[in-house]
């Protein structure tokens, strides 16, 4: 039997680390999402500024995506992933002082901290694809699905370990509520510092080709791009307002944190363990198929979501919009990747996350006003539309040729 190649070391040893990156991402991630509300309602002047910190996040995930896309190509994706993990411990170390000085306007900047380290997290998918195309030609179109679902299965470590952790930090350093919590999130990201060294993804030669390079209009105006970069936004946008009003409705409906962690438990679950087969499922069926699977999905959750709010309900729910979320959001990466040329790599991928990430700030900002004029279940319904305009734009693609050129469809 041939031993593996240089090359398939290589990619697997790639896959690996940015598997653990993602996985210690998303448990930070889950212990903010768990949490910031929460502490933003402690802080804050009044209540609906709850989840100001939370949207300030994703702002500046919105503000530093292109820019964290350009540092990337020109000095590589591991430093620009090392400046992100220092970015996260800063704000971990900056969220805990914040919480001990009961200083609200201090814990909306170390959000907005944490957000610059998710903007380069993000591209932790795209590093996925590019570990996939150091391979021989021929292999890197059917892996590069599989590498981003491998790489988004780490966060299964997040659906265990991140409420759990949000549960046990709680109370650590009384009466600082979840100040231990951003100790952790400043560990987390020491940890990633810690791993970094193991990615090894060559930096691309791009002299002499950007003169080949189509301008972003015409790619996006494809329907492969336009229906990868809709269904991003329908799906973050849709499991963001309802991760992060989940802590408040849950709260005002008399249930202990304890539950909350453990829904939250089930829709981090739900979010990264389909990871394990979305590949093979866009491999066999196609990257729109699974989108439209996803965005099912997406209605089938804010359904359950509308009718009730027993606690059982608020687990299926919120697992249901996690594995649509999945679907919709690894399909969408895998087409988008297939419809740009290296040398359109940075700006299509920039574009694409800073579009997705404006949607998704100004959500996460708006979610606790929501919540507050509207309630939970109104909130489920007023968000139907959207994935139901997914499944039209998915049917609709299908009617029109795809200009594609790394062959997910």
């Amino acid at each position: 039997m041939p031993a593996p190649s240089v090359s398939s070391r290589r990619f697997v040893a790639n896959v690996v680390t940015l598997a653990s990156c993602h996985a210690l991402f998303f448990v930070a991630n889950t212990l903010t999402i768990g949490t910031s509300p929460l502490v933003g309602l402690q802080l804050a002047p009044t209540p609906a500024l709850a989840t100001l910190p939370f949207g300030l996040q994703f702002l500046a995930v919105m503000a530093t995506t292109l820019p964290a896309s350009f540092f990337m190509r020109a000095h590589g994706r591991r430093a620009g992933f090392v400046l992100g993990g220092i970015a996260s411990t800063i704000s971990g170390l900056l969220a805990a002082f914040a919480i001990h000085n009961a200083a609200f306007w201090l814990f909306c900047l170390s959000s907005a901290l944490y957000g610059i380290f998710s903007a380069f997290a993000q591209y932790y998918r795209f590093a996925a694809a590019d570990a996939a195309d150091l391979e021989e030609r021929e292999q890197a179109a059917a892996r590069r699905a599989r590498a981003v679902s491998w790489v988004l299965a780490g966060g299964v470590v997040a659906g265990v370990l991140g409420p759990e952790l949000a549960r046990l930090t709680r109370d650590l350093f009384p009466p600082y509520l979840f100040l231990g919590s951003y100790l952790v999130v400043a560990l987390l990201g020491l940890a990633t510092l810690a791993l970094l060294p193991g990615l090894v993804i060559p930096r691309e030669r791009s002299a002499g080709l950007q003169s080949s390079a189509r301008p972003l209009a015409d790619i996006l105006r494809t329907p492969g791009a336009a229906t990868a970069v809709l269904a991003a936004i329908a799906a973050y946008v849709t499991m963001n307002l309802l991760m992060t009003t989940t802590p408040l409705a849950m709260m005002v409906c008399g249930y202990a944190f304890a539950d909350t962690a453990r829904v939250l438990q089930a829709h981090v679950v739900g979010m990264f363990a389909p990871s394990f087969v979305t590949g093979s499922l866009i491999a066999r069926f196609g990257a729109r198929q699974v989108i439209a699977a996803g965005a099912l999905l997406l209605v089938l959750c804010l359904l359950v979501a509308a009718t009730g709010i027993e606690l059982s309900r608020f687990v299926l729910a919120l697992f249901v919009l996690g594995v649509g979320w999945n679907f919709m959001f690894i399909g969408a990466t895998a087409l988008l990747t297939a419809c740009h040329r290296p040398e359109e790599k940075a700006k299509v991928q920039g574009f694409n996350d800073f579009l997705l990430f404006t949607s998704v700030g100004l959500s996460a900002t708006a979610a606790g006003l929501l919540h507050d004029i509207v309630g939970w279940q109104t909130l489920n319904l007023l968000l139907l539309p959207v994935p139901a305009l997914v499944m039209l734009l998915v049917l609709a693609s299908f009617r029109r040729q795809p200009v594609e050129v790394g062959g997910a469809s």
